[in-house]
């Protein structure tokens, strides 16, 4: 070797290197998006576009979305899109669909175990509470189980605990349990042998095929969710009377389904954007529906609709029907059998921790908008 190529040696390296690091820092400057290609998920929801449970959807995909930074977009269509409301969890299952937004009663017809994430009094448990059992007590891995069991190849996350639901809009307001017999009544899940039960001949119709139904008379009543659902779907132009309480879905929540393949996909940021976002919208959800649930609970008021409180003796007999429904549930499938041992012990903990320690409400609003009369 030369000295020319000796001395030249150093500085053929030193510029190396520094066009490497030029380089690099060229890399690092390039934004994140355009270094990955944007994962696009089509999603259908179970619900009608006007209804605000799309909306809800809607606001799941958003978070995701704006958190993302642009690597994850979802786009949510309406029910009846792709598939019908009702084959949701096939469509998501095959690919067809990449997720979809509904609620686990829906799969009812594949294991009656999967109404009891939504159906029934849950042992007294309000819906935030199943929720609280889904993710700490045991629920989660069942239902996990019971996809598994029907070859289901999803992933599915729970939230959004829905307001305790109305017994349903009549034609005429109803008095006593005998009341019930013979009409044709419109539910879904569980709901539909507790009302069986009851003496009604029911008819699970999805959301957007309620109030055409109605409407031709081919039901006499039937339940949906509450006051924005109902106000939207276009209850009260059919319907002019509504009876609140009711325990046949007093727990209910939503749920978000992945394709699995198309979940397991994706990094893991992407993972945890859509864990948070799960969490985020639960919140968000609760607030919004006592935002807008109570505003149009007024608009329908100023409609001139008919609102009753469901007669206790009604309520009694729902849960008198509920203990039979599920007695003979859980002795034809071992799931179900289990998802209520498990709810059951989770309820009696939790139900008389919040029972002994919360203060009656009613007490204190009776108090201030109730001029006259003594809490």
């Amino acid at each position: 070797m030369s000295e020319q190529d000796k001395s030249g040696a150093p500085r053929r390296r030193f510029l190396q290197r520094a066009a490497a690091g030029t380089a690099a820092a060229g890399a690092l400057a390039v934004p994140a998006v355009s270094r990955a290609q944007t994962v696009a998920l089509r999603f259908q929801s179970t619900w009608p576009s006007k209804d605000i449970f799309h909306e809800y959807a809607s606001d799941f995909a958003k978070k995701v979305n704006d958190m993302a930074g642009g690597r994850l977009k979802i786009e949510v269509l309406p029910a009846g899109s792709v598939v019908p409301a009702f084959q949701l969890l096939d469509a998501v299952n095959k690919g067809t669909l990449d997720g979809g937004h509904g609620v686990v009663a829906y799969h009812y017809g594949k294991n009656t175990a999967l109404a009891l994430w939504g159906s029934g009094p849950a042992y007294g448990m309000d819906p935030n509470m199943v929720l609280s059992w889904h993710y700490y007590g045991g629920g989660k891995a069942l239902l996990d189980e019971i996809y598994k069991s029907l070859n289901m190849d999803v992933v599915s996350y729970l939230y959004g605990p829905m307001p305790t639901q109305p017994l349903g809009w009549f034609k005429k307001p109803v008095a006593k349990v005998e009341d019930m017999k013979g009409l044709k009544f419109r539910t879904v899940g569980l709901a539909v042998d507790v009302f069986k039960e009851l003496g009604t001949a029911v008819n699970p119709l999805p959301g957007g095929e309620i109030v055409p139904a109605l409407d031709r008379g081919l039901i006499d009543a039937a339940e949906f969710n509450n006051a924005s659902s109902d106000r939207l779907l276009g209850f009260p132009d059919v319907v002019k009377n509504c009876m609140l309480q009711s325990f046949h879905q007093s727990g209910e929540q939503f749920e978000i389904l992945f394709n699995k393949g198309k979940y397991d996909g994706l990094p893991a940021e992407l993972k945890s954007i859509i864990d948070y976002a799960v969490q985020a919208s639960s919140a968000d959800m609760s607030w919004k529906a006592i935002q807008r649930n109570s505003q149009d609970y007024i608009e329908l008021k100023k409609a001139k609709i008919n609102f009753y409180k469901t007669p206790d003796a009604i309520l009694r007999a729902q849960l008198a029907a509920w203990d039979k429904v599920i007695n003979a549930k859980a002795g034809e499938n071992a799931l179900f059998k289990r998802v209520l041992e498990s709810q059951k012990a989770y309820a009696e903990r939790a139900g008389q921790w919040q029972n002994d320690y919360t203060v009656d409400f009613k007490m204190a609003w009776n108090h201030y908008f109730r001029s006259g009369k003594k809490a």
